[in-house]
């Protein structure tokens, strides 16, 4: 889901890799019926069963809120995620012919949470579309009011984070590589869609680590108390990020015992 208007270049390449992700985490998985094929719809919604999800493979689709066009969805995603009270307002529609293929919304996240790396690619999507969100509001406010959530393009050698300050977001390499050190020793390497920072966002303890940018990169900044909210909300989207840094965590302590080794 992204919003409507012009986006800068690194934007549209984010939406384009959020666009694949859906179907790479529904491999393996067997579709629930036949594929769908609708002619413009008008209220795409009230003609889709509440209990499938459904991936867009052909079309352009509109949301309104409130009668006022705000969002759209491409060929890639994933749409019904969007369901329930809060949505209420909500309507989906279509100026051309749609291909859906649908999926039971129970067996998706079934799934999707059977295993680590499709949690983690679920997790990003999502992620990525309230980051995209995030920024697309920022950009709406005056410079002077303008937040730091959104994404933020930093060149090679610049700290992202500093040992010992205090947690405020969470971050996602979406372009690029850094690296992690602890106490001025390099102690890890931080690819491309790594999210790296939410241990101390939830400890409320100072970073235990500086990570500095080898490479010109784009970060995508989530805020400390929006990604709690989200965890909170989401008992197995937090699992699958536990899981995730006590792998990390497990290299780290690997890496540290060899430096203390190689010290005596």
């Amino acid at each position: 889901m992204y919003l409507l208007g012009e986006q800068s270049a690194w934007a549209d390449a984010l939406i384009n890799r959020l666009q694949n992700l859906p179907a790479q985490w529904l491999q393996g998985l067997a579709p629930c019926g036949a594929e769908l094929q609708l002619d413009a719809p008008d209220d795409l919604l009230a003609q889709l069963p509440g209990d499938q999800l459904f991936l867009l493979t052909e079309g352009v689709i509109t949301g309104c809120l409130a009668a006022r066009p705000l969002f759209y969805w491409q060929d890639g995603d994933l749409i019904g995620l969007q369901r329930g009270d809060d949505w209420g307002d909500c309507r989906l529609c279509s100026d051309g012919p749609l291909r859906l293929t649908p999926y039971r919304r129970a067996a998706v996240f079934e799934h999707v949470y059977a295993d680590a790396p499709r949690a983690e690619q679920f997790l990003a999507y999502l992620l990525g579309q309230m980051a995209m969100l995030a920024h697309a509001v920022a950009e709406l406010k005056p410079r002077e009011f303008r937040s730091t959530n959104g994404f933020k393009r930093v060149e090679a050698g610049t700290v992202l984070i500093n040992q010992g300050d205090a947690a405020d977001h969470v971050f996602v390499i979406i372009d690029g590589h850094a690296e992690a050190f602890v106490d001025g020793h390099k102690v890890g390497e931080v690819p491309r869609d790594e999210i790296f920072g939410a241990m101390a966002v939830f400890t409320h303890e100072p970073r235990n680590a500086t990570v500095i940018a080898r490479e010109a990169s784009t970060v995508m900044l989530i805020p400390g108390e929006q990604f709690l909210s989200m965890t909170r909300t989401n008992p197995k989207i937090a699992h699958s990020l536990i899981e995730s840094m006590a792998r990390r965590i497990g290299q780290l302590n690997k890496q540290v015992s060899q430096l203390s080794a190689n010290k005596i």
